[in-house]
């Protein structure tokens, strides 16, 4: 082990590079779906000993780079899935468009890197390196409409008790704690005692919380229709009827079996993102044989796509939607997707960047935002279209809503890490705000959390099929729904602070004085 740490101090120049970008890559591996949580006792000790290595700002910028390119190649891998889906148009993009996302990904663990460099070796520079991620992290959730993917914290999204600290402090904090405790071996024996102590008083909380009372199930049975329809065939001419009675048939399975196991119950039908291969609003026919297919009492949440039309009959705004139809066929309400996906929704730049995923010359329009969208004899929901569901803190608007629901279509990403990656976010979600949360996805991964983020049940990646749960009740809101990020970043902000003091007070300290001696000991 000591070899292999004065060989990462020692190393320089590309080598160095190599190495950061190797060890971002192993820090990957703590995410879904591998969870290889102990990687980061290795990945993040490296960084921070080549960052001790580097003999200038500069050189600690090009290491942090270089480790964040290597963990989001590897994080962001499935993203390629996408492109392949428009292979003939887009061939030329294939090999590019990962390494050049993640290249871009990549300066934002630059500042953490730089700031951890200039900080004192030892706990000052894992608390600056800590604090520094864990901010990066904010930024990356809100610059350029935000992509917070490969979140440290949602490496313990494993099962709900690890993840019971987000109530608290959201998954940035999660993130922050994660730093932390990777970094103990570094700091020797007592440290590494501190953070197995943290890990066990994580844990402790985690299963108090889960212990308490539990909530109890309304009167309701969802039905999370998962159609499993690859892309490329989804919107042709000659497969949209036997798509659209797929659908249909699912969904009237899943009510007669609601009925016969939990008969007194309200069946409501979700389907996922832009289900429909018609757009229900503009198509009476559509509407009417979907309302014929529900049961007595019934309800169909439906994704699908919704059109503002011009003089001439052809769309000018198009609108990734949610809506809501009753046995009369009726839109009851509608929601719009407001947090749109660049490149693939709409073209940002004012289309300077000529690449698009989707094919069409119009974009579609951003909804309001975070809503609690009324639904008749229901409590509201807060509807989350795709990856809305992935930013902390940003998914329940001004009026809490009673249960949270994410409908994605995670086709485009294939049989890859990507939708487990998007049911751990949401999983997430459930967590933090306190309410329950149900997932219809197109090709997987369904499920359903309680408020805990305890998982009632799923239906896996590929499959066909429909899954029957309950709708639990809201629980009280956890200090994370009342405070949102403030938590996490005061905590952030505080461990920067801490490491920046103990900086200072290393370097005020006279020859031979105890902290002088350890700033040049490498901790």
């Amino acid at each position: 082990m000591q070899r292999l740490v004065r060989s990462l101090r020692a190393l320089q120049g590309w080598r160095a590079l190599a190495a950061a970008f190797g060890l971002g890559a192993l820090a990957a591996l703590a995410m879904p779906p591998v969870y290889a949580v102990p990687v980061l006792l290795l990945s993040l000790p490296g960084l921070l000993l080549l960052l001790e290595g580097a003999g200038s700002w500069k050189r600690a910028a090009l290491v942090g780079w270089a480790f964040g390119w290597g963990f989001h190649v590897a994080g962001l891998y499935w993203i390629t899935y996408s492109i392949l889906t428009e292979a003939e148009r887009l061939w030329w993009f294939v090999p590019l468009a990962v390494p050049l996302l993640a290249l871009w990904m990549g300066i934002y663990t630059v500042i953490p890197a730089v700031l951890a460099w200039a900080a004192r070796p030892g706990w000052p520079r894992v608390a600056v390196l800590a604090g520094g991620w864990a901010l990066s992290e904010f930024v990356r959730g809100w610059a350029f409409t935000g992509f917070p993917w490969n979140q440290l914290g949602t490496a313990w999204v494993f099962a709900a008790l690890p993840v019971q600290g987000a109530a608290w402090i959201g998954t940035h904090g999660l993130s922050l704690v994660t730093v932390l405790l990777a970094c103990t071996p570094l700091l020797g024996r007592r440290a590494m005692a501190g953070g197995l102590a943290a890990l066990l008083l994580f844990a402790g909380f985690g299963a108090w919380r889960l212990s308490g009372e539990k909530v109890a199930d309304l009167p309701v049975t969802l039905v999370l229709v998962q159609g499993n329809v690859a892309q490329e065939t989804k919107w042709r001419a000659e497969t949209r009827v036997p798509i659209f009675r797929r659908y249909l048939e699912l969904g009237q399975q899943g009510a007669a079996e609601a009925a016969r196991i939990a008969p007194g119950t309200r069946p409501v039908i979700v389907w996922p993102e832009t289900a429909s291969p018609f757009l229900l609003e503009d198509d009476p026919e559509a509407r009417r044989v979907a309302a014929e297919s529900l049961p007595p009492g019934g309800l169909l949440l439906a994704g699908t796509v919704r059109g503002e039309w011009g003089p001439d009959g052809r769309p000018t705004k198009l609108f990734n939607s949610l809506v809501a139809i009753g046995p009369d066929a009726r839109i009851s309400a509608t929601y719009d997707k407001s947090h749109l996906v660049p490149f693939g929704e709409y073209m940002p730049l004012s289309g300077l960047i000529p690449i698009r995923v989707i094919r069409g010359g119009v974009d579609f329009g951003a909804g309001p935002g975070p809503v609690a969208m009324p639904l008749p004899g229901l409590p509201p929901v807060g509807p989350l279209i795709c990856y809305e569901v992935i930013f902390s803190g940003q998914v329940v608007g001004a009026d809490r809503p009673g249960w949270l629901l994410n409908i994605t279509n995670d086709a485009w990403f294939g049989i890859s890490a990507g939708p487990h990656q998007h049911l751990a976010t949401a999983r997430l979600r459930a967590v933090e705000e306190g309410l329950p949360l149900a997932r219809a996805a197109q090709t997987g991964i369904s499920a359903s959390f309680d408020a805990h983020g305890e998982l009632i049940t799923s239906l896996g990646l590929g499959e066909t099929g429909y899954l029957l749960s309950p709708l639990p009740a809201a629980a009280p809101p956890p200090p994370f729904a009342r405070f949102g990020l403030l938590i996490p970043a005061i905590l952030s902000f505080l461990a920067l602070v801490a490491g920046w003091l103990g900086t200072r007070r290393s370097a005020a300290a006279p020859a031979g004085h105890p902290a002088s001696a350890a700033r040049g000991s490498g901790g």
